[in-house]
C-alpha cells in the first residue's frame, strides 16, 4: 500500500484535517511548510471568488501540496461550482464527504487531481473504489465533528481487508503514541484535525482554544441537532441545557422523502451558523466542535510545534 508520502510528496503522511470554519490559508500554508500537508473545506468560503482566491494565496506563499474537502450530497448547492475553482485551479486533491462522489472523481482526474473519499464502513468504500478513488479516509468513532461508528482499529482492519487503495486513518491521533499506533496498523498517513484548533494559526476566539486545553476525551458528546448527521462537539453548559438529540418533529421532517433535502439543508445551514458564533464571537451559546483528541491540548502553539509533537 502506497505512503501518503508517496502519493503526494510530503515528508511526513499527515494531513491536517479539513474543517468547518477553522482550517484556513494561513493554518495550510504553515502545515505545507512543516513538511505534512492540509485540506479546507470548500464551505469556509462564502463566494467561489473567495475559495479561489484562498487557493492562489497559498500557492503563492508556499510550495507543496494541498486539498480542498466538498460535501457531495445534495444539500451543498454549491458543490459544481466549488468542483470547477478546484479543478481550473489545479489543487493536488479533494476530499469529499457525504454523498457519491463519482462526478467528483471524474471531473478532478481529468484534470490530473486525486480524491480520496471520507468512509465509515466497507460497504461504501468498496463503491467510491469502484468508482475510481485514490484512497479512503477512514473515518472512526475517535474522530471530531461527523464521526463514524466503528473503532479505528476495527475499521482499519476491515478496509485493509476489502479494499485495495490507500487507507488513511481519521480519528483520535493526538501525540506521537497515538500517530504511531495508527501507523503500525499499516495505513498510509493520517488525518489529523482537533489537536490544531488551538493553534497559533487558527482563526477561532481565545475561547474555544482554552476549551480545547480545559476540556478532554470524557467531554466530547455527540449530537444531531447541527446538522442532522451525528457530529462530536465539547459538552458545554450550553450543550447540555439544549440536547444533542432532534426533536421529534425534526426527526420527521427529515425522513419525509419529499422535502428532507430541504429540511436538511435548512438544518445544516442553522446548525452551521451556531458553530460560527460561539467559534468567531462571545456567546453563552458555546457549541463548539471537537474530537477526543483535545485529551492531548494543554497549551496553544503553533502549527509547525504540533506537528513536531507527533512525530
Amino acid at each position: 500500500m502506497k505512503q501518503l508520502t508517496e502519493i503526494l510528496g510530503i515528508k511526513h503522511p499527515i494531513i491536517l484535517a479539513p474543517m468547518f470554519l477553522i482550517s484556513n490559508a494561513r493554518m495550510t500554508i504553515a502545515a505545507i511548510q512543516s513538511g505534512i500537508t492540509a485540506a479546507i473545506p470548500a464551505l469556509n468560503y462564502r463566494t467561489t471568488d473567495e475559495l479561489r482566491a484562498a487557493i492562489r494565496e497559498i500557492k503563492a506563499a508556499a510550495e507543496g501540496p494541498f486539498g480542498i474537502n466538498l460535501i457531495v450530497n445534495k444539500s451543498n448547492f454549491r458543490l459544481h461550482e466549488q468542483l470547477q475553482v478546484c479543478c481550473e485551479e489545479k489543487v493536488a486533491f479533494i476530499i469529499t464527504s457525504l454523498g457519491s462522489p463519482k462526478e467528483t472523481i471524474n471531473k478532478a482526474h481529468a484534470s490530473g487531481i486525486k480524491v480520496f473519499c471520507d468512509v465509515t464502513d466497507v460497504k461504501y468504500a468498496k463503491k467510491v473504489e469502484s468508482q475510481g478513488a485514490d484512497g479512503v479516509i477512514a473515518v472512526s468513532r475517535e474522530a471530531g465533528g461527523h464521526a463514524g461508528t466503528a473503532s479505528f482499529r476495527d475499521l482499519i482492519a476491515d478496509l485493509k481487508a476489502n479494499c485495495s487503495i490507500p487507507v488513511i486513518s481519521a480519528g483520535g491521533v493526538g501525540n506521537k503514541a497515538t500517530y504511531e499506533e495508527r501507523m503500525s496498523l499499516g495505513v498510509s498517513g493520517v488525518s489529523v484535525g482537533s489537536i490544531f484548533i488551538a493553534s497559533e494559526e487558527s482563526p477561532v476566539t481565545a475561547e474555544y482554544k482554552q476549551a480545547c486545553i480545559d476540556f478532554g476525551a470524557k467531554d466530547i458528546v455527540m449530537t444531531t441537532k447541527l446538522s442532522g448527521t451525528p457530529c462530536t462537539v465539547i459538552n458545554t453548559p450550553y450543550v447540555q441545557e439544549i440536547g444533542t438529540e432532534q426533536t421529534w418533529i425534526e426527526a420527521f421532517l427529515n425522513k419525509n422523502k419529499r422535502i428532507k433535502k430541504w429540511i436538511k439543508a435548512l438544518t445544516f445551514i442553522r446548525g452551521m451558523k451556531s458553530l460560527q458564533q460561539a467559534a468567531f464571537g462571545h456567546t453563552y451559546k458555546t457549541v463548539w466542535c471537537a474530537g477526543p483528541s483535545i485529551e492531548h491540548v494543554h497549551a496553544v502553539r503553533p502549527v509547525k510545534e504540533i506537528v513536531s509533537s507527533l512525530l
